[in-house]
């Protein structure tokens, strides 16, 4: 394993056959033109000692853990992405998108990268403190894994040619939304000058100012017969 001087992750989200290739069950529009821009940014998070997280979304054969919302495009799109699967409709990734040495796989069972998944485990673990998020689709489970994310405390950056929508205008939305919930925006070509201080930790600046302070976190009253507001209620 390299040195993390950044202290990131960058996380492939959804980047299947079934959701990239245009003849798969769950085609997204744009996907299948940022995958230039998402094998860029796997060869430059690896050069920068960057790990890389593959999280794909795999459905049983029986549709028994597929979404309720998506169970009914599920079957009419031939079950895509089941295990083991090939081709076109699958949950196999292209071939510039798959795993090497090294990187990780999450297999997640709804749209967030982070619910009911070892990923913020793994994370903690290897001392990560910046997520990086691309694949598709962006208004799904780009936008959950960022929410997610920010409620996780990581500090959280969008690659936004590397992220996709079925549209132009649900990408810029989304991508605008997730931005003024606190995500920072990042294309590959900004992403190259990537390094130890793009990002500020922002969760380490809050801690450094509380312990500089005086302040305690609740209102707290020495004398003995007082009332104190946790009491009010």
């Amino acid at each position: 394993m390299k040195p993390n001087p950044t202290r990131s992750a960058l996380i492939l989200i959804d980047m299947e056959n079934g959701f990239v290739d245009h003849r798969g069950g769950h085609c997204i529009r744009g996907a299948q033109a940022t995958i230039p821009a998402c094998t860029r940014a796997l060869d430059m998070a690896r050069s920068k000692g960057i790990p890389v997280f593959f999280v794909k979304r795999i459905y049983r054969a029986d549709g028994s853990d597929v979404e309720l919302t998506r169970y009914a495009a599920w079957k009419a799109g031939g079950h895509a992405c089941t295990p083991a699967s090939q081709g076109p409709n699958s949950a196999q990734a292209p071939e510039s998108l798959r795993p090497q040495p090294g990187d990780y796989t999450i297999i997640k069972p709804r749209w967030s990268a982070f619910f009911q998944t070892e990923l913020d485990l793994i994370l903690r673990r290897l001392d990560v403190r910046t997520v990086i998020l691309a694949g598709t689709t962006t208004p799904n489970c780009i936008r959950t894994s960022c929410y997610d994310a920010i409620s996780l405390e990581y500090n959280t950056v969008i690659l936004t040619d590397c992220c996709s929508s079925q549209t132009e205008e649900i990408q810029r939305v989304n991508l605008e939304d997730m931005q003024r919930a606190g995500a920072i925006l990042m294309d590959t070509a900004a992403f190259t000058g990537y390094g130890p201080d793009t990002i500020q930790d922002i969760s380490a600046a809050i801690r450094a100012e509380m312990l500089a302070s005086d302040v305690f976190p609740e209102p707290f009253t020495a004398e003995r017969d007082a009332v104190g507001w946790v009491d009010r209620w």
